[in-house]
């Protein structure tokens, strides 16, 4: 039987997580992101905006996560030489945990840019021999008083 947790009785906490993860591209693609090159417009702002709605919507898509007032959230990428990074970060002061909506606002942020970055990692036979998401994990998580 499937269930949601009954967290009623919980008292509400200031809650933090910190996630982060990357894709790897090919340098020619991280050549075209830092010149504005991308035919579909920048991934990193298009993946920031979609990172932070996919965060706001975690408990539509995890059957077993609680609906969070969410009070703070970030989301930020950055280039490299042969990836882009990103890092999320959700505060709630609420019954429960942040952590599952940390980690789906860097996994779609990540899925936003290999989106647009597709068409520039496609092989001949249209495959993506490089890019690949990695390291999806969480960085930190607490409770109580956050410091920033």
């Amino acid at each position: 039987m499937a269930r949601i947790v009954d967290i009623a009785r919980k008292p509400d906490v200031p809650r933090r997580a910190v996630a982060r993860g990357s894709i790897r591209l090919r340098p020619a693609t991280l050549a075209a992101i830092r010149a504005g090159r991308v035919e579909k417009g920048d991934p990193l702002a298009a993946a920031e905006v979609a990172g932070l709605h996919a965060l706001k919507s975690t408990w539509q898509v995890l059957p077993h996560c609680h609906p969070i007032p969410i009070t703070s959230a970030t989301v930020a990428l950055e280039a490299s030489r042969d990836r882009v990074t990103c890092t999320a970060t959700v505060e709630a002061t609420y019954k429960t945990g942040v952590e599952m909506e940390a980690l789906y606002g860097v996994a779609v942020a990540l899925l936003t840019v290999w989106d647009m970055v597709k068409a520039l990692e496609k092989d001949a036979r249209g495959q993506y021999p490089a890019a690949r998401i990695e390291g999806v994990r969480v960085i930190s998580k607490g409770k109580g008083r956050h410091r920033r």
